[in-house]
């Protein structure tokens, strides 16, 4: 399995399951709560007692970082099921809610979400914006669903800027697929 060519930095976290127990279908942003850098993404999950890490991480100015290989399972958001299925991805924001993003970051996620899913042979990025129905859902050999984090912990990631973006976000990469 390979990972995306956008990526400029890598630095592999311990903190992950080697291999995955499932098919990959799913894609799940987050926000990083903080201005980043995609070296200081990877580096905050270095740590095993941080008990985290993503696949992959998006700075503040686009560039992307890998964290964990896609053919590995990251400790991302809150539930090893939704992990063993999603491609995971910390993307730079404001420390505060709505915890927005800049239009470079957005950009960014947009494009990788496109590689993720092209590279995947989908050619269907879905937002149901409902937890239940995104995790009884079984996809289409062509789709990839996006799931958030916090329909598995208590946490608003990945933040109220995105999360009323995920329709677009959905959209935008399906035209483009």
């Amino acid at each position: 399995m390979s990972h995306s060519n956008m990526v400029v930095y890598t630095l592999i976290s311990p903190n992950k399951d080697v291999h995955r127990k499932h098919a990959i279908d799913r894609i799940t942003p987050h926000c990083t709560a903080e201005p980043m850098t995609a070296e200081e993404i990877c580096a905050c999950f270095m740590t095993p007692e941080r008990e985290a890490s993503c696949n992959y991480g998006i700075g503040g100015d686009g560039r992307v970082s890998l964290c964990v290989e896609e053919e590995d399972r990251s400790w991302c958001s809150s539930s090893r099921e939704n992990d063993h299925r999603a491609i995971t991805i910390e993307c730079c924001s404001e420390d505060r809610e709505p915890f927005a993003m800049n239009e470079i970051v957005y950009q960014t996620l947009i494009d990788l979400c496109v590689d993720i899913c092209q590279r995947h042979g989908k050619t269907k990025l879905l937002w149901f914006g409902d937890k239940d129905k995104t995790i009884t859902y079984e996809p289409a050999a062509n789709e990839m669903v996006l799931s958030v984090h916090r329909w598995f912990a208590s946490k608003s990631c990945p933040g109220e800027w995105l999360y009323s973006r995920m329709g677009d976000l959905a959209d935008r990469v399906t035209e483009r697929l």
